[in-house]
């Protein structure tokens, strides 16, 4: 973890028999052993809390997730019944100048209006203005 090879320990181990001397040696030995137990349940502890975090933040998040897709859901389906589907389009059918030559167009006899009653009030009578001319038709009699 740290890099320390065996030959540093041991290095460390004399020059600590040396300081301390064969009768502290053994306690304080322990007490550094007790001291390294404490640091390591501590990151231990600290870690696992950290894991326990990011996890119920992970959870929130999905739960909040979940929450906005059955809130877009519910929507979507409120709104699609207001929303009607787009009609298809209906084909263009181009109509040509001259009718076709090889065989007659149908007759299709006009169906009668149904009878309107003729208003009460008489139309207003058109104001006479003096319309464009359209240089594609006949000329107009005066």
């Amino acid at each position: 973890m740290f890099g320390i090879s065996f030959s540093e320990l041991l290095l460390v181990g004399l020059v600590a028999l040396l300081v301390l001397g064969p009768e502290r040696l053994p306690g304080a030995a322990r007490t550094a052993g007790l001291w390294i137990g404490r640091l390591k349940r501590s990151f231990n502890a600290i870690k696992q809390e950290v894991e326990r975090e990011i996890g119920a933040d992970e959870i929130r998040r999905q739960l909040h997730n979940e929450h906005i897709l059955s809130l877009e859901q519910e929507a979507r389906k409120i709104l699609s019944p207001v929303q009607e589907p787009a009609k298809p389009a209906e084909p263009v059918v181009e109509h040509s100048i001259a009718p076709p030559a090889a065989e007659p167009a149908p007759v299709v006899e006009p169906t009668p209006a149904p009878s309107v009653p003729a208003p009460t009030e008489p139309a207003p009578t058109p104001v006479a203005s003096p319309a464009p001319h359209d240089p594609t038709l006949p000329p107009r009699a005066p």
